[in-house]
This record gives C-alpha cells, sequence and structure tokens, in this order.
C-alpha cells in the first residue's frame, strides 16, 4: 500500500489513463485492483500480527476514522443502527465503532486472509458481537441487507484499478450498494482518486448527495485543491435494475 493523503495510512494511489481524462476513462489498470494482490497483502499483514501483534496500517490515517464517527455523532445515528464496513482489511475501524459505542456492526472483505486478521484483532480487543464475512461485494449474497449505514475507505479506489473491465465492476459496485442499503440510508465513502465531483456521476443513479465531509488541502502552483473526497451520499427511493 502506498502513504495515504490523509494522515499517513495506507491509500491506493492511482494514475489517471490519460492526463486529463474523463471518468469513463478511468485509470492506468494495476495489481492493486486484484484479488490475488489483497491476499497477499493480508497473508503477510496476518503472520506480523501472529508474530509481533501488529494490527498494520491504518488506511487514510486516525482522523478519516473520526471524521466517520463524528459525522455519525453528529447526525444522531442511533448506537444499534445497522453498520457494514465494506472492505474491512484489518478491521481496525471496527474496533473504533465499538469503542463509539455502536453495536450492530458487520465486516466484509473478499479476502478470507483479511478476515482471519480481523478476527483476531477483535478477539484481542475483547470485541466478540461484530458480525464478519467473507463477501464479494460485487456478488453480495441475500442475506448482506438492509443496512442503515455503509461505509468506504479505499474499496472503491481498488475496484476501479481493476484490470478486467473496471467500469463494469464500478457499476456492480453502484447496484450492490443499492441491494445492501436501506432507502434513506447513508453511504460514506472516501476517496483518494476521485474528487467529489467525479464520485457525485459515479453515484448519480439512485443516491443523492447529503453531505461533502471537511478533508485537508493542499496547495501547489498557487491553486487549492483536497488530496482525499469524503462524501456523505443518502440512498433515494429509486430502485437500480441488476445489470
Amino acid at each position: 500500500m502506498s502513504a495515504g493523503a490523509d494522515g499517513g495510512g495506507g491509500a491506493v494511489a492511482a494514475e489517471r489513463a490519460r492526463p486529463g481524462g474523463s471518468p469513463e476513462d478511468g485509470f492506468v489498470p494495476s495489481a492493486l485492483g486484484t484479488r490475488e494482490h489483497w491476499d497477499a497483502v493480508y497473508e503477510r499483514e496476518l503472520q506480523t500480527f501472529q508474530e509481533y501483534g501488529d494490527t498494520g496500517e491504518i488506511w487514510f490515517g486516525e482522523e478519516s476514522m473520526n471524521r466517520l464517527i463524528r459525522w455519525m455523532q453528529k447526525h444522531k445515528i442511533p448506537l444499534d443502527s445497522s453498520v457494514l464496513d465494506i472492505g474491512t482489511g484489518n478491521g481496525v475501524f471496527l474496533v473504533e465503532l465499538a469503542k463509539f459505542g455502536f453495536s450492530n456492526i458487520t465486516g466484509i472483505d473478499y479476502s478470507p486472509s483479511a478476515i482471519q486478521l480481523s478476527g483476531s484483532i477483535l478477539k484481542k480487543e475483547g470485541l466478540s458481537n461484530i458480525k464478519l464475512k467473507v463477501e464479494d461485494f460485487l456478488n453480495p449474497s441475500p442475506e448482506l441487507s438492509g443496512f442503515h449505514i455503509c461505509i468506504d475507505k479505499g474499496t472503491f479506489d481498488a475496484i476501479s484499478l481493476n484490470p478486467d473491465n473496471a467500469v463494469e465492476k464500478r457499476r456492480q459496485y453502484v447496484t450492490s450498494l443499492s441491494e445492501v442499503l436501506k432507502i434513506k440510508g447513508f453511504f460514506l465513502i472516501t476517496s483518494c482518486n476521485w474528487t467529489k465531483e467525479e464520485l457525485l456521476t459515479e453515484f448519480s443513479e439512485g443516491f443523492e448527495l447529503f453531505e461533502e465531509l471537511p478533508t485537508p488541502k493542499f496547495s501547489f502552483g498557487g491553486r487549492c485543491g483536497n488530496s482525499v473526497a469524503a462524501l456523505v451520499f443518502q440512498k433515494t427511493g429509486t430502485s437500480l435494475e441488476k445489470r
């Protein structure tokens, strides 16, 4: 993983397929978009945790987790709301959610090693009521549904780098999100690859922007911008057909 732009945690940085390209042009395909890569990453992290107790990197840093939890507290999201962490990785965000009192939490990842690592970390923290599942979010199981909150910190970024038809996989992601999230439910996404405007386009069907979260700014060549985009979408009543 590369160093994140939002506080030092791991994140998936990408290069545009062509300079100034549109979202449909996508990014240069990368191993970072493959399951094989992440299986290998989490196998190493699992071994490191077993040997040294090191939980591994926090994607986008601790501030990214605190930012999302502050938003949930600000909007008085009930602590028993069903929360889904998409691409949970080492599960550290699940631990933080539990520490703040959220009690109906599920973490999914398509890497069995990631889920094994998450389980080991949760056990070390004494947390036994958090659900973990090996799931490919692009093809979710029927029981993965009815969530009030869905959270993504870098998973959509990784999917966007898949060498095998990333455009279609992005569409599948949006369809899956519509299936697992309740109407009027919230989707919180943090991305280091997509701008706010591009994310609005990617999630234009079935979702509307609820709020943009503040993220670190940078200045270069007299221009200012955000190194990370963090948005909250709300699912509308418009349903998406399975594509």
